[in-house]
């Protein structure tokens, strides 16, 4: 069950990575010309604060794995 939980945190992880946008180029601009996502800054720190997290729990799983097995 827990592995299961890994995987699907790591599938996540990966995910948000991707969807992050690069600065001052691609959808950046667009977020930042429309109040479709809310704020821009307040996205990114919402964006910013859920990798952290994500990361954190990943990296809590994998050693508890690593140590369980």
């Amino acid at each position: 069950m827990l592995k299961i939980i890994w995987v699907i945190l790591s599938i996540l992880l990966i995910g948000l990575i991707f969807l992050r946008t690069p600065q001052n180029q691609g959808l950046a601009s667009f977020s930042a010309k429309s109040n479709l996502l809310g704020s821009p800054s307040s996205a990114e720190q919402f964006l910013n604060n859920l990798t952290i997290i994500l990361m954190i729990g990943y990296f809590l799983f994998a050693i508890y794995l690593n140590f369980t097995n």
